[in-house]
């Protein structure tokens, strides 16, 4: 079981959330998206910015990134200071290259079919 729970998670990151503001975060794929990305900034050769890093899996340190409080899941208004990582600019990228590559085998595999 992955300790934090989702839910303590969601606590952690809308403990800011003044009331009756809405929650930055209200669902559970938004919490596994998050970590992902910074999982994957880590991959890159990010710094974790955890103690006792070394030997824990990225996504675990993600995690405990999250749950700690070192990184922050911004809503749609908020601005990216220049403590905060932006991880944003990462998913654009991402999806540009994936659909790029997928149309160009689209267009490899056309090409090879011979006509009847």
């Amino acid at each position: 079981m992955l300790h934090p729970s989702y839910s303590d998670l969601i606590e952690v990151v809308n403990s800011g959330v003044e009331e009756g503001e809405a929650p930055v975060v209200q669902s559970r794929y938004s919490i596994v998206i998050a970590t992902a990305k910074r999982a994957r900034q880590l991959i890159s050769g990010a710094e974790p910015l955890v103690e006792d890093a070394e030997g824990k899996k990225p996504l675990s340190i993600a995690v405990e990134e999250l749950y700690s409080g070192d990184i922050k899941i911004l809503g749609e208004d908020e601005e990216i200071g220049e403590d905060m990582l932006d991880l944003a600019d990462e998913e654009e990228d991402e999806t540009s290259e994936s659909s790029g590559e997928e149309a160009e085998e689209t267009v490899s595999e056309n090409e090879e079919e011979p006509e009847a």
